[in-house]
């Protein structure tokens, strides 16, 4: 394709080149005529000026008006000679830099021809081929077919570029939902931990107050069974007939302490009748 491209740019360099040739050509052709017309006008002002010379020489006085009007036409021709001198160099400069221009197109010209050669051995060894701008043709159909393949490829990487955005849009909020989720659920284990801990710490004073409990039930029976008997025993030293329901322990106490102070009571009479039976 490269090859292609300096083809391309040699057949478009060459007509151009031509027609810039044919209009230096012209140029010289006018710059010639223009020199030879300034030479021409400078021979005649030449001799204008030595014929005036030699007027003013040989003149009388009557010829004073015609010297006057003499010496400012030659003012005026010498002007204008001095504007054809700039002309000059103006054409000189301009037909400088064309030989400038011609030579930089003469090399062009040489270094494309290569190519031309080339492209005429390529149409020659070809069967598809028959002139030069078929070939260019064909060139321009490749150029065009890689420059829609470029822009449909640069099309996709874009339509590529904005889903893989898209996506990494989506990715990011959902990783910012699943870290909360991540954070909410560490909070929960947390508080589960808590209340498991705080749960074994329950279940083992549940279980210590159960067993304390079943201790004090078993205390109290044992309290109540003695009380029973206790004032069962009373009953029948007290020889008196007591409606006590079994199951009040709070009345029967009551009753087995009534007798206990009157028991109390009666021993420590028997002591102060001893003690004076003593000292008699």
């Amino acid at each position: 394709i490269l090859l292609m491209q300096k083809k391309k740019k040699k057949h478009s360099v060459h007509p151009c080149s031509v027609f810039l040739s044919q209009a230096f050509h012209l140029k010289m052709e006018g710059l010639k005529h223009r020199r030879a017309d300034l030479n021409q006008k400078e021979q005649h002002l030449k001799e204008y000026l030595l014929k005036f010379d030699q007027f003013l020489k040989g003149g009388g006085q009557e010829n004073d008006l015609k010297k006057l009007r003499a010496v400012k036409k030659a003012n005026k021709e010498r002007e204008v000679k001095r504007q054809k001198d700039r002309d000059l160099a103006n054409l000189q400069d301009e037909t400088l830099a064309l030989n400038l221009v011609k030579q930089k197109l003469l090399k062009k010209l040489q270094k494309y021809s290569l190519y031309v050669n080339y492209l005429e051995k390529v149409i020659e060894a070809s069967d598809e081929f028959e002139e030069v701008h078929q070939v260019m043709s064909r060139y321009d159909t490749l150029v065009m077919t890689q420059e829609d393949l470029l822009q449909t490829a640069q099309e996709s990487q874009e339509t590529i570029d904005r889903a893989k955005a898209r996506l990494l849009h989506y990715v990011e909020e959902k990783n910012d939902e699943i870290l909360q989720y991540n954070n909410r659920l560490a909070q929960l284990q947390t508080r589960l931990d808590k209340a498991q801990s705080e749960a074994v710490v329950w279940e083992s004073r549940w279980a210590y107050i159960q067993n304390t409990a079943a201790k004090k039930t078993l205390l109290l029976g044992t309290i109540k069974m003695a009380t029973l008997n206790l004032f069962q025993t009373v009953s029948k030293h007290a020889k008196a007939k007591m409606t006590v329901p079994l199951e009040d322990t709070q009345q029967q106490l009551e009753v087995i302490q009534q007798f206990i102070q009157e028991l109390t009571s009666i021993w420590m009479d028997v002591n102060k009748f001893e003690q004076s039976a003593t000292a008699s």
